[in-house]
């Protein structure tokens, strides 16, 4: 199998397993978000670490992280950023609100687009202020259909663009990165989860063996899909990145929808009409500049592979 092919196999594996993801927490209900969380968390370390070793990627590089105060506080910054979406994301599951994290995986390349024009003084063609708009047109709906404003789907949109752009600064890949972000939280949530336990209040040992095991997987079924996103963004243009990252969202509606019968009036219909319409204008900007690049690239390089022409007599 080609290499782009294989990257985008393993790209479209992690959006689903993402996906997934929302039929896995409801499992665990027995436990609240924030313990989940916790259990997320010290797990998710343990995930990592089993990873390198079958990666072979050893420890030689934090050495040098730890040693970087600037650095590590970023990634301090990062690990708080996700670990905020990885709560209103169990939150949002376990009170059937599946809806809202689909809403919110929607709007997040548009808000990270803003962010950019915000924190990073970029310049956006037409077609992606035409997508914010109907992005921020599809909140507006969306929350006259709640009868509030979706806060759920604003936190984890809000949260995973700014661990976008905080990564940015940071120079790791994705398994480096993830690896000290569990690393940072394993700390604080080992202690609420021995907290809990010694309270009484802990429902790790206390529901079932299958509960207890679930608890533990969560680890895996976090750092699994972003290990193979990190293997895919190496491996295919990062328009085909953008592109893949909606399969999550659409399972999660599917998902809220069908499986867990969430109400769907007609405002919510319109509501998600503006936000699909908005990612159709973004993937549609996305394929022409990514075609653009392509072309300018093709013509440089004809240029540059012109011979010279001999002038004779």
């Amino acid at each position: 199998m080609p290499e782009s092919n294989r990257g985008v196999a393993l790209g479209a594996g992690a959006f689903l397993l993402w996906g997934f993801a929302a039929l896995y927490w409801p499992f665990l209900s027995a436990s609240a978000p924030a313990e989940i969380l916790a259990h997320r968390m010290v797990w998710a370390l343990l995930a990592m670490c089993v990873f390198l070793l079958l990666a072979r990627r050893g420890w030689s590089w934090l050495p040098a992280l730890l040693k970087d105060p600037r650095k590590l506080l970023l990634v301090a910054a990062a690990a708080v950023l996700i670990s905020l979406n990885w709560w209103g994301f169990i939150y949002a599951v376990s009170i059937t609100q599946t809806l809202q994290a689909s809403l919110a995986y929607f709007i997040n390349p548009l808000m990270t687009v803003g962010m950019g024009v915000v924190f990073f003084s970029e310049r956006l063609r037409r077609t992606q202020w035409i997508a914010i708009a109907l992005g921020l047109a599809a909140v507006l709906v969306m929350t006259v259909a709640y009868g509030s404003t979706p806060w759920l789907s604003l936190l984890m949109a809000s949260s995973f663009a700014s661990y976008a752009a905080v990564k940015k600064y940071v120079d790791l890949d994705g398994m480096q990165s993830l690896t000290v972000e569990t690393l940072i939280m394993f700390l604080p949530a080992l202690g609420y989860v021995v907290y809990l336990e010694a309270t009484g209040a802990g429902t790790a040992f206390s529901v079932s063996l299958a509960h207890t095991a679930l608890l533990v997987g969560g680890g895996f079924v976090t750092a699994l899909p972003l290990l193979l996103f990190g293997v895919a963004a190496r491996r295919v243009p990062l328009s085909v990145i953008g592109m893949l990252q909606f399969i999550a969202p659409t399972m999660m509606f599917l998902i809220g929808w069908l499986l867990q019968g969430e109400e769907m009036p007609l405002s919510r219909w319109i509501g998600f009409g503006f936000v699909w319409l908005a990612v159709c204008v973004f993937v549609y900007d996305q394929v022409r500049n990514a075609r653009r690049r392509s072309a300018v690239r093709t013509s440089t390089e004809g240029v540059a592979e012109e011979p010279p022409v001999s002038r004779q007599g």
